[in-house]
C-alpha cells in the first residue's frame, strides 16, 4: 500500500491490536458489538485476524518460481531444456515453471477463500478515530473480567510481525519456556570457547595444554600473537553467530512486530556479551565457580578488584579487534555482499534488498565498549585512546551507512533509550563496586568511605529517571494527543486518510496474486497492492 511517511507515522496513535475470549459468536461481531456500545464517538472499524501460515508458504513458494522464470527470460541464450527427474522427459523450463505458477495461483486463490471463510484467531486490529480515544482505549481495562478483553498497542502496518497471529495461545506459552531454557544453555555451551581463550591468554597454561609449541612460544613475536591478538579474534568470530541466535529466540518469545523482536534480541545479547566476554573471562574457572562468587556480595568488590586489572591487556586487544575490525569491516560490508550473491544466485533474482540496521548486533557492542571504558578508565587508562578512536571511526562510518546504505523497516521512536541508560547504570555501579574492592585491598578506608555512596547515589538517580523520564518512552501525554487531534480535525485529507486506515491492516498473505502469461506482466509486482 501506498501512502505518505506523514500518514503513516500516525498509524501507531489510532490503532490497537486486542485479543478476547469469546463464546457463542464470531470475533468481528464481538469486536464491533463491543466497541459500537462503549466507543461510540471514537470507535471506526476493525480488521480480524486469521491464521495463514499455510498460505505464507503458498506464496513463498510462488515467488521463488516466479523469480525462476524471470531468470530464465532474462537470458534468451541459456539451455532451457532439461530432463525432470532420472528418467523423466526433456521439457522447455519456462513452460515448466510457468504452468507451476498458474498452478500455485490457484492454489493460492482457493486458500484464501477458505481463510476467508474461517480460521479466525481471537485477535484484532481495531481503528479509531482520534489518537485520545486510541489512548483512551489501549490504557482503560476494558471489561470487568481482565483475561476477556487485552489491550496492546499496535505496531506500523509494515512492522507487523504476522507469524505471531498463527500461533496458538498453549504454544506461544510454551515457546516463552523454551526460550529462557534456551538462553540458559546458550549461556553454559559459550563457556567452552571463554575457557579455550583464558587459557590462550596464559603463557604457561598454553605450555601445558600443547607441549608441542614450547618452541614456538619461546619466539617472542609468537607469544605476542598468540597470547595478545589471537584470543580476542577467537571470541569474536564465535560472537558472530549470537545476535541470529538471540533473534530467532525472540521471534518464537510471542512479540506482535519486528521492533519488538529485535529490542528483546537488543536485550538478550547485551547481557549475554557482559555475563560470557566480561564477567567470564575475568572470573576464570567453572561455572560452579562463577555462580558461587555472585551468592557472597560482600566478597564481590575484593574479588573484582583483584581479578579485572589482571584481564586489562585482553580487553585493549578485544577493542582492536572487535571495535576497529568490525567497524572498517561495516564500511566494505564484505560478507553481507558474498551473502548477496549467493542468495541471488541460489534464489535465482535480480532483486536488490536494501538491507536494515541490526540494532540488536551494533548496540550492545557499542554499550560493552561503554562498560569497558567506565570500569577501566582508572586501572588502565590506556583503553581509552583506543576506545576513543573506536568511537569516532564508528561516527564516521555508521554516517555514512544510515545516509547511504540502510533503509530502516520500522520507526524505534526512541525505544532503545532506556536499554542505553540501564547499561550505563550497571557500569557505573560496577566501576564503584570495584573501586571499592581496590581501595579495600590496598588498605584505604577513607577512600573506601568517601567512594561507598557512590553507587547508592547513582541508584536513587536512577529510580528519579525511572520516575520521571520513562513514562515518556511508554505513552504520549494527553496534551500531545488532543492537540494534535483539534489540529487536524478540519484537514480534508484526514477522509482520504481513514479511508487508508481501514485496509491498512490486512494480511499480506490474503493480499490477491496476479500474473499473466504475456511477457509484459512478468514486469508487474507478484502481489498486488490492491485489496
Amino acid at each position: 500500500m501506498v501512502m505518505d511517511s506523514l500518514l503513516r507515522c500516525v498509524y501507531r496513535h489510532y490503532l490497537h491490536m486486542l485479543s478476547t475470549l469469546l463464546f457463542g459468536s464470531s470475533v468481528s461481531e464481538s469486536v464491533e458489538s463491543f466497541f459500537t456500545e462503549f466507543h461510540p464517538t471514537t470507535y471506526l472499524s476493525h480488521v480480524v485476524v486469521r491464521r495463514t501460515s499455510k498460505l505464507r508458504n503458498l506464496i513463498n513458494e510462488a515467488k521463488t518460481s516466479y523469480n525462476r522464470l524471470l531468470h530464465l527470460q532474462s537470458k534468451p541464450s541459456q539451455q532451457k531444456c532439461r530432463r525432470i527427474g532420472l528418467f523423466g522427459q526433456k521439457v522447455d523450463l519456462v513452460d515448466h515453471y510457468g504452468k507451476k505458477l498458474e498452478d500455485i495461483e490457484q492454489n493460492v486463490r482457493l486458500e484464501q477463500s477458505d481463510v476467508s471463510l474461517a480460521e479466525e484467531t481471537r485477535a484484532a486490529f481495531v481503528s479509531f478515530r482520534s489518537r485520545y480515544g486510541a489512548a483512551v482505549a489501549f490504557h482503560l481495562r476494558q471489561s470487568i473480567n481482565p483475561t476477556q478483553w487485552v489491550t496492546e498497542e499496535a505496531p506500523e502496518p509494515d512492522d507487523v510481525y504476522w507469524p505471531f497471529f498463527s500461533s496458538s495461545f498453549m504454544r506461544r506459552w510454551i515457546s516463552k519456556l523454551v526460550v529462557v531454557v534456551a538462553c540458559i544453555l546458550l549461556t553454559i555451551l559459550f563457556l567452552i570457547p571463554v575457557v579455550v581463550v583464558q587459557g590462550l591468554t596464559n603463557l604457561s597454561q598454553l605450555e601445558t595444554w600443547f607441549p608441542f609449541l614450547k618452541s614456538f612460544l619461546t619466539i617472542t613475536f609468537f607469544s605476542q600473537v598468540i597470547t595478545g591478538y589471537l584470543p580476542s579474534l577467537i571470541l569474536l568470530l564465535f560472537l558472530k553467530i549470537v545476535p541470529p541466535i538471540m533473534e530467532f529466540l525472540s521471534s518464537i518469545q510471542g512479540y506482535i512486530s519486528h521492533s519488538y523482536i529485535e529490542k528483546s534480541a537488543c536485550n538478550k545479547v547485551l547481557w549475554f556479551t557482559i555475563w560470557n566476554i566480561f564477567f567470564a573471562t575475568v572470573f576464570s574457572g567453572s561455572v560452579l565457580y562463577q555462580v558461587s562468587i555472585f551468592l557472597e556480595p560482600k566478597d564481590i568488590p575484593a574479588k573484582l578488584a583483584v581479578a579485572v586489572p589482571a584481564q586489562a591487556s585482553f580487553f585493549i586487544a578485544y577493542v582492536l579487534t572487535s571495535g576497529w575490525t568490525s567497524t572498517a569491516s561495516e564500511l566494505f560490508r564484505i560478507i553481507p555482499f558474498i551473502c548477496s550473491l549467493v542468495t541471488r544466485c541460489c534464489k535465482r533474482t535480480n532483486e536488490l534488498e536494501v538491507p536494515s540496521i541490526p540494532y540488536h548486533r551494533d548496540i550492545p557492542r557499542i554499550l560493552f565498549f561503554g562498560l569497558l571504558g567506565i570500569t577501566y578508565f582508572f586501572l588502565a587508562p590506556l583503553i581509552l585512546p583506543f576506545l576513543l578512536v573506536y568511537l569516532c571511526l564508528a561516527y564516521i562510518i555508521f554516517r555514512n551507512q544510515f545516509i547511504n546504505v540502510y533503509m530502516p523497516k520500522y520507526e524505534t521512536a526512541g525505544k532503545f533509550w532506556p536499554i542505553v541508560h540501564n547499561s550505563m547504570i550497571f557500569s557505573l555501579v560496577l566501576m564503584h563496586a570495584i573501586a571499592i574492592g581496590i581501595f579495600t585491598l590496598k588498605k584505604l578506608p577513607m577512600a573506601s568511605t568517601l567512594v561507598f555512596p557512590l553507587p547508592v547515589l547513582t541508584l536513587l538517580f536512577n529510580e528519579y529517571c525511572r520516575k520521571r523520564f520513562l513514562p515518556v518512552f511508554v505513552a504520549y501525554s494527553a496534551e500531545v494527543l488532543i492537540k494534535k487531534d483539534r489540529e487536524e480535525a478540519n484537514n480534508p485529507e484526514m477522509a482520504e486518510f481513514f479511508d487508508k486506515l481501514v485496509t491498512a491492516y490486512q494480511d499480506p498473505a490474503l493480499m490477491p496474486i496476479q500474473y499473466s502469461v504475456n511477457s509484459d506482466s512478468l514486469n508487474s509486482p507478484l502481489i498486488s497492492a490492491e485489496v
